[in-house]
């Protein structure tokens, strides 16, 4: 099946990448050229839009973006990030509309405090992902990086925790969806501050 996806559409999704980019920057998830964020612009067949590679994302405009098919192949618009097809294997397994991947201090050395996972339990800001704040135990997964991404999306596969929509790459950063890109980034939001809670502890 064909899909058409206008300029327009590419330059909006652009448009709000750019503008997420620029906020997870801001917080220094985002450093040099690291990190990259995505969003689903198409479903049947899978499309997105991913941000592009090379580029600072605090200065991304609405045209650094790239679309892709649902093997993370580039479809119009550049060379896109080499772990946009994770991206499209994370919204293919979840139904999420939106991925971010930051590289942050605090997922790195929690991955490396965490090997087996990260558990949270009875801190309030867990209802920022939807579960309880207390009595109830959630894990972060954490799996083992790989530059070949369909090793590392079979990895993520294994490991995911359907409550915790996100999961850790050790040495690398932190993978988080939601359904659409405002969500995502309440969910990366809520996610780092637990991380950061967590190394603050130890």
């Amino acid at each position: 099946m064909s899909v058409d996806i206008s300029d327009f559409d590419l330059a909006e999704a652009g448009a709000v990448l750019a503008a997420e980019s620029a906020r997870f920057a801001s917080f220094g998830w985002m450093r040099g050229t690291s990190g990259n964020l995505s969003v689903v612009v198409a479903r049947d067949p899978l499309r997105l839009a991913v941000t592009a590679s090379g580029h600072d994302k605090g200065e991304l405009t609405a045209r650094d973006v790239v679309l892709v098919d649902g093997a993370g192949a580039a479809v119009a618009g550049g060379r896109p990030s080499a772990e946009a097809e994770l991206h499209a294997r994370v919204a293919a397994l979840t139904g999420a509309g939106a991925v971010v991947h930051v590289h942050t201090v605090a997922s790195v050395a929690m991955g490396h405090r965490s090997p087996g996972g990260i558990v949270f339990r009875d801190v309030e800001m867990l209802k920022g992902i939807g579960q309880p704040a207390h009595d109830v135990e959630v894990t972060l997964p954490v799996i083992a990086n790989s530059q070949d991404m369909t090793v590392l999306g079979d990895r993520l596969e294994a490991a995911r925790e359907p409550r915790m929509p996100a999961v850790v790459v050790a040495g690398h950063g932190l993978y988080v969806w939601g359904q659409s890109p405002r969500q995502a980034r309440h969910h990366t939001e809520v996610v780092e501050w637990l991380l950061e809670l967590e190394l603050a502890r130890r």
